[in-house]
């Protein structure tokens, strides 16, 4: 759980998450859209696989990313089990 937040925590990774919404994107693809080094974004990605936010397949010479809607389902639970009853 804790490097789930910790991968929550970052604006970049936030923004990599909001674009996975709309649809599987190659890593280059990704890039594309930020100022930053691409070894930055593979370091966002990669935190993000490891904390199970999103699923990479390789497919030939690229890596498409997409979200894990599971782990995402399960996070929404988690925060819905703090609402108080009343």
């Amino acid at each position: 759980m804790n490097l789930l937040f910790k991968a929550l925590n970052d604006a970049t990774r936030r923004e990599i998450l909001e674009m996975l919404k709309k649809g599987d994107l190659t890593a280059g693809e990704i890039a594309d859209r930020f100022h930053i080094s691409k070894p930055s974004i593979s370091h966002h990605l990669d935190l993000l696989r490891q904390a199970g936010l999103v699923q990479s397949v390789k497919e030939g010479q690229y890596i498409f990313y997409s979200l894990n809607t599971t782990v995402m389902d399960e996070i929404v639970k988690w925060f819905v089990g703090f609402k108080t009853k009343k």
